[in-house]
């Protein structure tokens, strides 16, 4: 007795992936032209360079987070209500990408932080 099931689509049009990668782009975008365009009297390229490095930096920890948790819940989701194997395999290989990328994202953050007072002025101050 062969049941007519639909075959669940495997991948997203076309359409829609250029719809997901314009929103990407948009976001980035955003995210890297908000910064103010002049900078302060007595400031140098170095130090206004920093600050605007530091703040992209933030925004984008922020906005890394939100997704992650997202797409994060979004494997969840297909992990617990797939009864497809296949599904919920692949959910829990991109459930490991995401926690991986995420903590490589953060861990930079902390290294900056920890690095740049030991190479202060641009001399290496053991």
């Amino acid at each position: 007795m062969a049941q007519n099931r639909k075959k669940p689509q495997e991948h997203l049009s076309p359409r829609l992936q250029r719809w997901f990668q314009g929103a990407a782009s948009t976001c980035y975008m955003m995210v890297l032209f908000a910064q103010p365009a002049a900078a302060a009297s007595g400031d140098t390229i170095w130090s206004r360079f920093s600050t605007i490095m530091a703040d992209v930096y933030g925004e984008l920890v922020g906005i890394s987070t939100i997704v992650a948790v997202t797409a994060a819940s979004v494997a969840l989701l297909v992990r617990m209500i797939s009864r497809n194997e296949r599904a919920v395999s692949e959910a829990t290989s991109w459930l490991k990408r995401i926690i991986v990328t995420w903590i490589v994202l953060n861990t930079l953050g902390f290294a900056v932080a920890y690095l740049q007072p030991l190479i202060q002025g641009g001399q290496y101050t053991p």
